[in-house]
């Protein structure tokens, strides 16, 4: 039985399970879908994805978790908190990927809502932060949508040392 961490109208966010690298590296893979990342992962790097993101789960109780869409069964992103260096400070970072099939259709929202939400209400989290490329416009219209606001700009040395944008929300 898959462990079931939150459920939207159309999807699930459940952990990852150890034998879900094929369904995790063809996301993680594809130029298109990993355009604002360094560079698409190898196998190699989806590997390390898959059992970074597994520890994070026994160490802190959370990570980046499967998004499975409700309809099909199919793991078509990912979302999820985890604690990462940002501009020099630690900070819990909301971070989501999306196939590039299901672009345009509010899954990388309704996955960070409620991801949101469970940081908020679960975690006792006080503080979350995002950050994208400065020209990643689809990622930057998902976490306005969730209420998160502009914070800085810098310059990313783990992302090509790109302009970067951070955004947060404050839990009051």
């Amino acid at each position: 039985m898959k462990k079931i961490v939150l459920e939207t109208e159309r999807l699930l966010l459940r952990a990852y399970e150890a034998d879900e690298i094929g369904a995790l590296h063809a996301i993680l893979s594809d130029p298109v879908t990993m355009q604002y990342w360094p560079a698409p992962f190898t196998l190699e790097g989806s590997q390390q994805w898959l059992n970074t993101n597994l520890k994070r789960y026994e160490t802190n109780g959370f990570g980046r978790w499967a998004m499975v869409s409700k309809s099909s069964g199919q793991i078509i992103g990912d979302c999820g908190i985890v604690l990462a260096e940002l501009d020099g400070q630690p900070e819990y970072d909301l971070g989501f990927i999306v196939a590039k099939e299901f672009w345009g259709k509010g899954m990388a929202t309704e996955a960070a809502e409620a991801c949101k939400q469970y940081a908020f209400s679960q975690l006792g989290i006080k503080r979350l932060c995002a950050n994208m490329a400065f020209d990643h416009h689809a990622s930057r219209r998902v976490i306005e949508k969730i209420g998160m606001t502009k914070e800085k700009e810098y310059v990313n040395a783990r992302n090509r040392n790109i302009l970067t944008f951070l955004y947060a929300i404050e839990n009051d």
